[in-house]
């Protein structure tokens, strides 16, 4: 063999070498910044957790401040009636009824307290607000999820729960658009303040991005995000399940809001909820006393 060849061999040793190298190193490098971007998805929720339970203690607190003053009233004004019962009977009736009513009203305090108390309970795992949103939208960009944010509207402060169930939405909403689309999937979020409410859509091309990442041709392409007309239908009509979806749903429910989800033929996935009175929404509308 010439000196010539055995240098070659060599270098194409060393080349094929330090090729194995640089993808062991890349490799590498993708699990770490997935692993970073799993532990701060973890972080952040056990950081924030305790922003929701504070939350909903100050719910709690306010509406028990509520039923131990009405209570405290109804002792006072029942042992008033118990003595004007020996004199007038007449008033003591009227009183009685009036004590009946301010009594269910305290009642109805106290099973919101519990109402709210079992709620905290069920969920277990706390959640932030929106002003952790820029974190949120950071960790789903670091997981190959492109987001687009766009806000109109003056910001008005929410409940804590209320703040939640939006926070909730937004990261559900992104986290399925990461699923089912995949990496280089873009979603488009657009935060609409209204005088008295707010307006979420959170619209994804989940559909094209696997169509980009898949196909070869523009022909290719353009076959796999083809829809006719039978699909837009089908998609105005469709009603999608499942437990995210859900869950979703009805943490909209719980504020007054109206939320749709559905598939938009040749792009992604839409998701839409709309709040019409949440500025007005104290989180405890809409209880059911009779639990």
């Amino acid at each position: 063999m010439f000196p010539w060849q055995s240098l070659s061999l060599l270098l194409a040793v060393l080349s094929v070498v330090l090729l194995a190298l640089w993808l062991l190193a890349a490799r590498r490098g993708r699990r770490s910044r997935f692993d970073r971007s799993a532990a701060h998805r973890v972080r952040l929720d056990l950081e924030l957790s305790l922003a929701e339970q504070h939350g909903r203690l100050a719910i709690i607190r306010e509406l028990q401040d509520i039923a131990v003053l009405s209570l405290a009233r109804l002792i006072t004004r029942a042992e008033g009636a118990r003595y004007t019962a020996q004199s007038d009977p007449a008033t003591a009736v009227r009183a009685a009824t009036a004590l009946v009513e301010d009594g269910r009203v305290t009642l109805a305090d106290l099973r919101r307290v519990l109402t709210i108390a079992r709620e905290g309970e069920s969920l277990g795992v706390a959640a932030p607000g929106l002003q952790s949103a820029p974190s949120l939208f950071g960790v789903m960009r670091d997981a190959g999820l492109a987001v687009e944010v766009t806000e109109s509207g003056d910001r008005f402060p929410l409940k804590p729960g209320a703040e939640l169930a939006v926070y909730r939405i937004l990261q559900s909403s992104l986290a399925n658009a990461l699923q089912h689309g995949g990496t280089g999937t873009t979603a488009r979020i657009s935060i609409s303040w209204t005088h008295d409410g707010l307006q979420l859509l959170i619209d994804d091309d989940g559909i094209r991005a696997a169509a980009r990442r898949e196909t070869s041709t523009a022909g290719d392409f353009a076959a796999r995000t083809a829809y006719t007309i039978d699909d837009d239908l089908r998609a105005l009509s469709e009603s999608v399940s499942g437990a995210g979806i859900t869950q979703m749903r009805e943490r909209a429910a719980l504020f007054g809001g109206i939320f749709k989800a559905g598939t938009v033929p040749g792009v992604g996935f839409s998701v839409s909820a709309v709040f019409p009175s949440l500025r007005f929404h104290n989180g405890v509308h809409g209880v059911d006393l009779s639990r």
